[in-house]
């Protein structure tokens, strides 16, 4: 069996991966648990360095790591290395911290000496995607090594490459060899690999659906998970917001990475007195968007990753649009080669429709009509998804208060775009997952949080 990679640009094959045999898995499983007996008594300052040197290439490689992404996921040339950049910052971020964040903590009780200790666990496994594929990988990796963990990583099928190329950057920063590998395996072994006795939990970035499988046969053998699955994030335009700045955030968090990430904005919730107006700043921002080959610098949207995503993304805009959605703007496939889809705007979206009810992973703006802000906030928890929400509103106090006290969300940005930041936490609610990734609640996730107690 083989793995074939495709330029979503051109359709072209970029390179085809022989996959690995379950034996060959098992060894390689075999010898990262051979390894994590060793790499758990190492200290934090020694975890820190190889962290940090991790953190160098990464900087130094930006470019090359760049180019690989946008050959086989088409990730624009500027945003793979802004992706490889942020992964440098998540590996000096836990360098610097974890020793702090897992300190043991003292509790007084009846004991002559209580404390609460957080040791590793073992051999994690993570199951990550395609969208993001530097960046899902190394927001994991850095606090499971620096906690002391080993990894092993199944990526998603058509970035192969990156997976590889992201095992090395461990290897060349002078991490023990098995400490941190890639299995080039297809999806019908991750159910063999969680079964794997060396294996103490999974994490998994990826749908909803993936994540039910994964945490139902991590539940059959009793292995903690960590989801972080899909998103139709609200964003929420209340009638005194600054439009011209509001529709300026919202175009970006629509069309980062062409629109396929999990917390970019979906659903645009917007009051009726200023919709209009909204509409047409947000046709004219997404219209001036130069669409094209990823490696161009000038470029702001590649291709979608892949022919079927790009085909299924047009089913939920063709149904919307059947059911009564009014296409403001894009809308239709493209002529030539390429997984390529216009940035598009939909208005006057209803429960019912697929671009209110699925999450639209690719450049298609929902905006969804409202009457007043208590409406707003009911559109915006109707969903079964709950991983980030923004508000746009002057009235800073108010949107604090929704933010905090309204919003169903593992996330709520005011005036602001959603996105990750190693020194917050990261999740969802509801189908969007459980557990956090990030801060110093995510390098807590994959550890024994053990209590010594002392008479």
């Amino acid at each position: 069996m083989a793995i074939k990679t495709m330029n979503p640009a051109s359709g072209d094959v970029v390179k085809i991966y022989d996959t690995l045999s379950r034996q060959e898995a098992g060894e390689i499983i075999a010898k990262t648990d051979r390894a994590f007996s060793l790499w758990r008594g190492t200290a934090f300052s020694q975890r820190a360095r190889l962290l940090k040197h991790a953190a160098q290439i990464l900087r130094d490689d930006a470019d090359r790591y760049a180019e690989l992404m946008a050959l086989e996921m088409g990730k624009t040339i500027g945003e793979g290395r802004a992706e490889a950049l942020k992964c440098a910052w998540v590996c000096e971020y836990y360098a610097e911290n974890a020793q702090l964040f897992l300190a043991p903590e003292l509790v007084q009780t009846d004991a002559s000496k209580s404390f609460v200790t957080f040791q590793p666990l073992g051999v994690i496994l993570a199951v990550m995607p395609w969208n993001f594929p530097f960046w899902q990988v190394f927001r994991f990796a850095a606090p499971a090594l620096m906690a002391g963990n080993a990894g092993i990583l199944k990526h998603a099928s058509n970035v192969p490459g990156c997976a590889l190329a992201i095992e090395d950057v461990f290897k060349k920063a002078g991490f023990p060899e098995d400490i941190f590998r890639t299995l080039l395996i297809g999806s019908d072994m991750v159910d063999w690999v969680i079964e794997h006795p060396s294996v103490r939990a999974v994490t998994l970035t990826g749908s909803t659906p993936a994540g039910k499988a994964v945490a139902a046969k991590a539940g059959s053998v009793l292995k903690k998970t960590v989801l972080e699955l899909g998103g139709s994030d609200p964003y929420i335009v209340l009638e005194d917001a600054d439009l011209e700045a509001t529709v300026a955030t919202c175009a970006v968090s629509r069309l980062i990475n062409a629109g396929q990430s999990c917390i970019a904005a979906k659903r645009f919730i917007v009051v009726e007195k200023v919709v209009r107006r909204f509409e047409e700043l947000l046709v004219e921002n997404m219209r001036a968007k130069k669409m094209g080959d990823p490696l161009d610098e000038t470029v702001n949207i590649g291709p979608m990753a892949r022919y079927d995503l790009r085909d299924e993304l047009h089913r939920q805009v063709v149904e919307s649009v059947a059911m009564g959605a009014q296409c403001l703007l894009g809308g239709e496939i493209p002529s030539g080669d390429g997984a390529f889809y216009p940035p598009s705007v939909l208005t006057n979206i209803k429960k019912g429709m697929p671009a209110y009810d699925e999450e639209l992973f690719g450049p298609v703006a929902a905006i969804v009509p409202v009457k007043d802000e208590g409406e707003a906030i009911a559109v915006a928890n109707d969903s079964i998804f709950g991983l980030g929400a923004a508000i746009f509103t002057a009235d800073i106090k108010k949107a604090e208060r929704l933010a905090e006290e309204e919003i169903q969300a593992g996330s709520c940005f005011v005036n602001a775009f959603v996105k990750s930041d190693p020194r917050l936490p990261f999740g969802g609610i509801k189908e969007s997952g459980y557990g956090r990734e990030l801060s110093h609640f995510g390098i807590k996730e994959f550890v024994n949080i053990k209590t010594i107690y002392i008479k």
